[in-house]
């Protein structure tokens, strides 16, 4: 069958966001650790039976991955969360989402509240985080908002397996709670972290997005003096969205301004991850040979 461009170009983005949809659930939808071959999938997109197979090999290969980069945090799949339905994408404009999520005590949550934070916007599974929470107990602590919520449960059971007492994860729409929440942390906000956010590809769903103007003031306004603000896409528009929108914050400066040893590309661009982990999305998306678009911000003293 002869397709036309534009929908070889509607097809294209019908697998781009199905892959995408598989990568981000496959560890919660499977009650089996990510290697299994088992998979429950639906989208609602029509693509051919064998689309979908080379999709299933290619989130095999991605759940592989994922699982060896995250080998040590020796992670329990088999967890009882009931049916998990969770969406791609959801709209954070939906009154659903509009309630402020409630400041929790800090003293309950962390076990020395005055250390400094990393705010991960859009957390995911949490692994992220969990990695480097592991890594610095007694340096840092991690606050992961994440907008779905049987995710956040699922992070939550995590990180008190691994008795971690410097991680929480809040169910929060960062657009309406993230100020509230970093204002009331009693110690310094050093590092704000947006990576691979939904992309929300239509230009009348741009709105959508997570990085807003709002949001960029919460956190320079926030952040202590020679914090850093870090941000990934694989999709270059979302990454030129964000990259612009900080690019105008006269307060933040790029972190190759300060530290001409941090190489980037032509564009700008970052050349390595600095976080010495890799997010889901990212390994995804560089196993598929994607680039990923970085920047990172320090706010001038």
């Amino acid at each position: 069958m002869a397709y036309s461009s534009s929908s070889s170009s509607r097809l294209l983005l019908q697998l781009q966001s199905s892959s995408q949809l598989m990568l981000r659930l496959s560890p919660f939808l499977a009650s089996s650790p990510p290697s299994s071959s088992s998979l429950s999938f639906s989208a609602n997109c029509h693509v051919s039976s064998s689309a979908q197979s080379t999709l299933q090999q290619a989130h095999q290969r991605s759940s592989e991955m994922v699982a060896l980069e995250y080998a040590d945090l020796n992670l329990s799949y088999n967890l009882d969360l009931g049916h998990l339905r969770i969406r791609q994408h959801v709209n954070p404009l939906s009154a659903s989402f509009s309630v402020p999520a409630q400041v929790p005590d800090w003293n309950q949550v962390f076990a020395d509240p005055m250390l400094p934070l990393m705010v991960d916007i859009g957390c995911g599974s949490g692994r992220f985080l969990m990695w480097l929470a592991k890594r610095t107990p007694k340096k840092r602590n991690f606050l992961g908002l994440e907008i779905r919520e049987r995710i956040v449960k699922r992070a939550e059971t995590w990180a008190k397996d691994l008795a971690l007492n410097n991680i929480h994860f809040m169910f929060a729409n960062a657009t309406i709670s993230f100020k509230q929440l970093v204002e009331s942390y009693p110690g310094p906000l050093v590092l704000v972290s947006i990576l691979c956010p939904d992309p929300h590809f239509k230009k009348r769903h741009h709105k959508r997005r997570v990085l807003q103007k709002p949001l960029v003031g919460a956190i320079v306004d926030n952040l202590m003096p020679g914090g850093q603000v870090f941000v990934q896409s694989d999709v270059l528009q979302v990454a030129l969205d964000m990259r612009n929108q900080f690019d105008e914050v006269e307060a933040l400066k790029h972190i190759n301004v300060s530290n001409p040893a941090i190489l980037c590309d032509s564009e700008g661009w970052l050349l390595s991850n600095p976080m010495g982990i890799r997010t889901e999305r990212e390994i995804h998306a560089e196993l598929e040979g994607a680039k990923i678009f970085r920047r990172l911000y320090q706010k001038q003293i």
